[in-house]
């Protein structure tokens, strides 16, 4: 996130991927050797999560100065559309290529694409970071802190969110889930029903443009997210006729915590100073990481405690519980309003005054 600051962030993205093609060229080549090696695959793997922890804080900090401030929203949807498309077609896309062509064709293929994404990244215009931008350094980074610390509101926004996913992530039970609705079959169907929903709330997310009490719409998203996981829970009573509520439950969890992504997402790039808004990026990064880590975690420890069926039902009822609290806590979180926060408003006529 500092490096996002301090640099060129079109440059950081523009390296971060010519990294990973690299890398792709390297499972390539490792897959084509007559005996492939184990090792490559954990040091590449390695290498390509460190390369994306690099280059995402610069890919969020080029949206505000690429995309007009009153289409923050819609930019975000489109964002969401596109990963879940690729987390829903993408692994059934490999599996495809990889029976036609083997391991080596999917390796190939990648190498396309990333050759392919570079060549529309290079186009962009620059993104230079201003000249009095401070270098990166430990006392950035501190400072991009203290500015998130300075800001109830928007530290709720990343509050509410690991609260949600710390209570209510039930991803690490689904073979087990399966297992006790006695349909192993479906858990391709279980993995795959947040995706669903989260790619139907993005495709039909024009009305989030029509939504100015961000904060608000992000307490509301991440309880209705709790609500959908706990009556999941609760549907597993009814055995394998329970199923398909179960799915449905997962689809409507998966579309509320993309309207959650999606607010938060705009209050980020509406509010948040340029000069910031790297380290803030960063500081995102590690909010929506950590949930969902410490979630499976929670998650695994409560089944082997309870069951699986308390896991999930009593997760649910806590997130709710938790995200109510914390918007208890912070109350500037709930009266976030783009018309009128001082910090929006301050942004819009930064970028106003540089456009114009």
């Amino acid at each position: 996130g500092a490096l996002a600051d301090a640099l060129d962030r079109k440059r950081m993205v523009v390296l971060c991927e010519i990294g990973m093609l690299l890398a792709s060229v390297g499972l390539l080549v490792n897959a084509l050797l007559p005996r492939p090696a184990l090792w490559p695959l954990y040091v590449i793997a390695a290498a390509v999560a460190s390369l994306d922890s690099l280059q995402r804080p610069s890919l969020d900090g080029l949206t505000p100065r690429y995309v007009p401030h009153q289409m923050m929203a819609a930019a975000a949807a489109l964002s969401s559309f596109r990963w879940n498309i690729g987390a829903i077609v993408g692994p059934a896309l490999g599996g495809f290529i990889i029976v036609a062509g083997g391991v080596a064709g999917a390796y190939a293929v990648d190498v396309l694409t990333f050759a392919l994404s570079l060549a529309l990244l290079v186009r962009m215009r620059r993104s230079p970071a201003p000249e009095d931008a401070r270098r990166a350094s430990l006392t950035s980074i501190a400072e991009g802190v203290r500015y998130a610390l300075s800001r109830r509101d928007l530290l709720g926004t990343y509050l509410v969110d690991v609260v949600a996913m710390l209570f209510a992530m039930p991803i690490a039970l689904y073979p087990f889930l399966a297992d006790e609705l006695h349909a192993p079959w479906s858990l391709g169907l279980l993995y795959s029903a947040g995706a669903v929903g989260a790619l139907l709330a993005s495709a039909t997310s024009g009305w989030t443009a029509y939504v100015h009490r961000h904060g608000r719409a992000i307490v509301l998203a991440a309880a209705a997210w709790g609500v959908a996981v706990g009556l999941a829970g609760l549907a597993m009573a009814a055995g394998q006729a329970a199923l398909p509520l179960v799915l449905a439950c997962f689809v409507v969890a998966g579309a509320a915590d993309m309207v959650s992504g999606l607010f938060r997402t705009t209050v980020w790039n509406q509010s948040i100073p340029d000069s910031l808004r790297g380290r803030l990026a960063g500081i995102e990064l590690l909010s929506y990481s950590a949930g969902p880590m410490l979630g499976s975690v929670r998650a695994g420890l409560m089944a082997q405690f309870g069951g699986v069926r308390f896991s999930i039902g009593i997760g649910g009822a806590l997130c709710v519980g938790g995200v109510a609290l914390t918007s208890a806590l912070l109350p500037s979180l709930r009266r976030y309003d783009a018309r009128t926060d001082e910090h929006v408003l301050a942004e819009r006529e930064r970028r106003a005054a540089v456009t114009g």
